[in-house]
């Protein structure tokens, strides 16, 4: 199912991601300036996440905790990655044999690494304000 939408709706779009996902681990596609980042902010907003969230570009994955103190899950953003060696040295198995979240942008820089249950989210850009959402 496609379902458009614009940052307005972004807190209801959440909410179906999150009705909607398979698993716990969640594929985000999408051009650059698509609303990735910006969509698993809100994600992390709707899961009682402590910390607002931001992208991991440079650092590659970062850790959101609940804020009742608990762990919530892992950010990825496999942009800069050169080659799925860098996801396995970063012990990326590791991060997927919990039971927490976990957001993956660029996952097609380590497809042999997705899990077959991940829910894939596709985002494309309809215009400056408006977007286009996927779920398989």
């Amino acid at each position: 199912m496609k379902k458009d939408y614009t940052e307005a709706d972004l807190p209801k779009i959440a909410q179906w991601v999150l009705g909607q996902a398979s698993s716990k681990t969640l594929c985000f596609y999408g051009e650059m300036g698509a609303g990735k980042t910006t969509l698993i902010k809100e994600l992390v907003r709707c899961l009682e996440g402590s910390d607002p969230g931001n992208s991991p570009t440079f650092g590659i994955v970062n850790e959101y905790e609940k804020t009742d103190g608990g762990l919530l899950g892992y950010h990825f953003d496999f942009y800069r990655l050169n080659d799925e060696m860098e996801a396995y040295d970063l012990g990326f198995e590791e991060y997927l044999a919990q039971n927490v979240w976990v957001f993956i942008e660029w996952p097609e820089k380590i497809s042999s690494l997705i899990p077959e249950d991940a829910t894939n989210i596709t985002i494309e850009v309809a215009d400056e304000t408006a977007r286009s959402i996927q779920l398989s």
